[in-house]
């Protein structure tokens, strides 16, 4: 099966591709909706820039359109870039990392199916804990581009989030009814290294606050760097 994955950059496109390389599926491209303004209704906007540093990284070649961010306008914008795949790279499928939006699911599988082509969620509705627990397990560094719900702490901001890290996002989530996972628009993520990466990403930058419970990690530069002994062993 010969597929795309739709990638932002952040901890569920980055799953869904490694899900899609254990799975046996030949990952042909990235395909990346990269949005005019930030309430985008279906697609990652912070950091979307720096995929092109992990689609290096990744040795796999990337198909950037730009979507206005307009509910269901950005719909065209995905059949667009999706056929461009088509064209370019024969796919027969698409991955994507939903994990309990089903207006992002659905929209997903019906811009697909249009097209002829197989969806594939494989996050969809896992245990929300469960999985975060997994990326540290399964060596995915990440980390917090902006928090945005109350019992979110700031400090978790602009640097890889370790186990115990995770652990207090989980037991914060419990505690202040946000999900665990941050499927809500609660954070925005963005990896800086994983089991694919032949490579790790080093960045640069400052946290911001926006509003009472809303903070940013501005990032100032982002480069490549050669993994170490220590990248390995985690």
């Amino acid at each position: 099966m010969r597929v795309c994955v739709l990638y932002s950059g952040g901890k569920d496109s980055n799953y869904a591709l490694h899900w899609a390389f254990l799975h046996g599926f030949q990952v042909e491209c990235l395909v990346t909706l990269k949005p005019a303004r930030e309430d985008s209704w279906m697609f990652h906007y912070p950091g979307i820039e720096l995929t092109r540093l992990q689609a290096e990284a990744l040795g796999l070649p990337q198909i950037m359109v730009e979507t206005s961010g307009e509910k269901e306008k950005e719909l065209e914008d995905l059949k667009e870039a999706l056929m461009l795949a088509q064209d370019k790279y024969s796919i027969d499928g698409v991955v994507a990392g939903a994990l309990l939006s089903d207006y992002q699911r659905m929209r997903i599988s019906l811009v697909a199916e249009s097209l002829g082509l197989k969806s594939y969620t494989p996050l969809w509705r896992k245990d929300q804990a469960s999985y975060m627990r997994w990326l540290v397990e399964d060596g995915f560094r990440f980390m917090l581009l902006s928090v945005s719900a109350m019992g979110l702490d700031p400090s978790l901001l602009g640097r890889p989030l370790e186990t115990h890290d995770v652990e207090k996002i989980i037991n914060l989530a419990e505690r202040y009814g946000f999900n665990p996972a941050l499927e809500g628009g609660e954070a925005e993520t963005l990896v800086i290294d994983a089991p694919l990466f032949s490579k790790r990403i080093e960045v640069e930058g400052e946290v911001r606050r926006r509003g009472p419970y809303e903070w940013v990690y501005v990032i100032y530069s982002a480069k490549l760097c050669v993994k170490g002994a220590a990248d390995a062993n985690r």
